[in-house]
């Protein structure tokens, strides 16, 4: 297998939105940890996302609605301690920034300040308008979210496909075009038909970012474990997994446990003389 040389000039917002001005596809995966983030900070991924997907994968919740600001001030700085080239951006959790501008300005400050995120993603359209326009104008980056947000999957009324329906699809756009106004840089689109995301993209300024939204968007976003093929049981038709370490990782952890059993290891080698 050929390996991409990453580059080694760090990634910026204006770099990510002339990636779409040059048609270059923007390559965006999750990270929670720092051994992960040393590691993806050798490939040439553009974006690191700290997502409150983290509830889910690394804290065992059925979704990301619990995860807190704590959380990801945690999370988010640990990745930023052995990441130096993508981008770090961090999930603005839920509840931290519906109740008012303010409390959002406060939040997004905390992962800027407190654990280093260059830009901030949160999840809605229209409504949330307001408020993207307040952290941009204040210098702080957004990426928007729209289609399947996971901060609502109970009003959803769970992980859906979105914008299927005419209607729908037309309030999508349209949030769409409002969110860019507001001043986000970039925009995930998670679980829409691929003609829908053709459409945004095709529409709006600033680069999509897919999540089961088809090949027409500027960029694609996976969780990384995910395509690691952490868990043999999740299979979602957007996935395609790229490794399929759980089964390594068992394997490993199964031989070790064999070899203390037996008395393989340790070996002589593995000891200090006296």
């Amino acid at each position: 297998m050929a390996y991409l040389n990453p580059a080694t000039t760090p990634i910026t917002i204006p770099d990510v939105r002339q990636r779409k001005a040059e048609g270059k596809k923007i390559v965006m995966v999750t990270c929670y940890d720092a051994a992960f983030a040393k590691i993806i900070d050798q490939t040439p991924v553009d974006i690191v996302l700290v997502g409150d997907s983290l509830g889910n994968v690394m804290l065992g919740y059925a979704n990301t609605i619990p995860v807190t600001m704590e959380d990801m001030i945690h999370h988010t700085a640990a990745v930023h301690r052995s990441l130096h080239r993508p981008l770090l951006c961090a999930d603005m959790p839920f509840m931290s920034y519906q109740v008012s501008k303010e409390q959002a300005l406060q939040n997004a400050g905390r992962l800027m300040k407190d654990a280093g995120a260059q830009a901030v993603k949160l999840e809605g359209g229209r409504e949330i308008a307001a408020t993207v326009r307040a952290l941009t104008e204040v210098g702080i980056p957004v990426m928007g979210h729209l289609g399947l947000m996971p901060q609502r999957v109970h009003a959803a009324g769970g992980y859906k496909v979105q914008g299927r329906n005419p209607e729908s699809a037309k309030l999508l756009l349209e949030d769409a075009k409002i969110l860019v106004e507001a001043g986000i840089f970039a925009l995930v689109l998670e679980m829409v038909p691929t003609s829908v995301a053709k459409q945004v993209t095709d529409s709006i300024s600033v680069p999509t970012i897919g999540i089961g939204a088809g090949s027409s968007c500027d960029g694609q976003v996976l969780v990384l474990q995910d395509l690691l093929g952490f868990d043999d049981t999740f299979q979602p038709r957007f996935l395609k997994k790229y490794a399929n370490l759980g089964s390594s990782v068992r394997d490993a952890v199964n031989t070790y446990a064999q070899d203390v059993r037996e008395g393989v290891f340790p070996g002589k080698e593995h000891g200090f003389g006296d």
